[in-house]
């Protein structure tokens, strides 16, 4: 069989990225690249860099990958949908809600794959978090607690904290734990003088019972990736900054101090560091839309799963905006 025909539209700080990649995943062959303020970060090596998706689409493409902003998504993911093109879009899917559905339903009727790009679900210690949480090893799980804190990022403009970062984090929560979103509360701030948030600290609940709690913002001085899964066994902690994986074991044996046996609830015990296999999640996102595209795989995250997560986001600012929770 032959390769799948790549095009990547948008080659800026995200982008270039996905050319390198798309360049050398097993299966892809890159034939063209767009984007219409030009090759920054000189990435082309040679290929002419054509000014918008038309024009990628007359050089004949199977699939796409898509990372402009945001809000150029809805009209470049319906012309490929139409052109019948595989497209990953990078998150979050579309601006609005009505994008989002719109684009859902056109891809539905293309019968083509519309993945988007929640490369964090590629993350080695996710990956074994996920498994290990689905296979029991924390018996049953009461809680997923996600860090997302960082400097500010340049680049972005055209959104806030919690579409842009948040939306990450409550992908890879429901993925982790199962379940879709039942409640959402969400408090933002604006420290920064811009438009948009830069600040938010959200609580929740799962439809299956497990509690969730999202901390973002882009107000920290240090780069800060954390998700912890706490369960009847102990608690999972996932460093996806450095792709590692820890087991904190509740204590076997019983506390005899009575005073501290009294707060504590839970003892400590054994701490178990994973030995992992760490790829970067970009090209392991990059195979697993390969594999939807050839029909022998399905962990793509679909662009139904990237609307139900703009649906829990848009919660959050409808529920930092009224005061209450909301209810999904």
């Amino acid at each position: 069989m032959s390769d799948i025909r790549v095009g990547v539209l948008g080659i800026g700080s995200m982008g270039r990225h996905h050319v390198r990649n798309a360049r050398e995943t097993e299966g892809f062959e890159l034939v063209a690249l767009a984007d219409p303020g030009g090759d920054r970060f000189d990435v082309a090596r040679g290929m002419e860099v054509l000014p918008g998706v038309e024009q990628m689409l007359e050089v004949g493409i199977d699939a796409a990958v898509v990372a402009v902003p945001t809000a150029y998504h809805f009209e470049a993911v319906m012309k490929l949908a139409e052109a019948g093109v595989h497209t990953l879009v990078e998150k979050p899917l579309a601006s609005t809600l009505e994008e989002g559905e719109a684009m859902v339903k056109a891809f539905d009727e293309a019968g083509v794959v519309g993945a988007v790009g929640y490369v964090e679900r590629c993350n080695p210690a996710l990956l074994e978090m996920r498994r290990l949480v689905s296979e029991g090893y924390l018996g049953e799980v009461y809680q997923v607690v996600t860090r997302r804190q960082s400097p500010f990022p340049a680049r972005i403009s055209d959104v806030g904290v919690v579409k842009d970062l948040a939306t990450h984090d409550v992908d890879l929560a429901a993925w982790v734990a199962g379940s879709e979103y039942e409640s959402i509360y969400a408090q933002t701030a604006y420290r920064s003088g811009r438009e948009f948030e830069d600040m938010v600290s959200a609580t929740g609940r799962f439809k299956n019972g497990v509690l969730v709690s999202h901390l973002v913002n882009w107000l920290t001085p240090f780069k800060d990736r954390i998700t912890i899964v706490t369960g009847e066994r102990g608690a999972l902690v996932a460093d996806t900054a450095m792709s590692d994986l820890t087991f904190y074991e509740n204590g076997r044996f019983p506390v005899e101090w009575d005073q501290i046996a009294a707060f504590r609830g839970v003892s400590e015990g054994e701490v178990t560091r994973f030995a992992l296999v760490k790829r970067e999640p970009l090209r392991v996102e990059h195979e697993h839309f390969r594999d939807a595209i050839l029909g022998t795989g399905t962990e793509h995250v679909t662009m139904r799963e990237g609307l139900q997560t703009m649906k829990v986001i848009q919660a959050m600012l409808d529920s930092a905006a009224s005061g209450e929770a909301v209810k999904l």
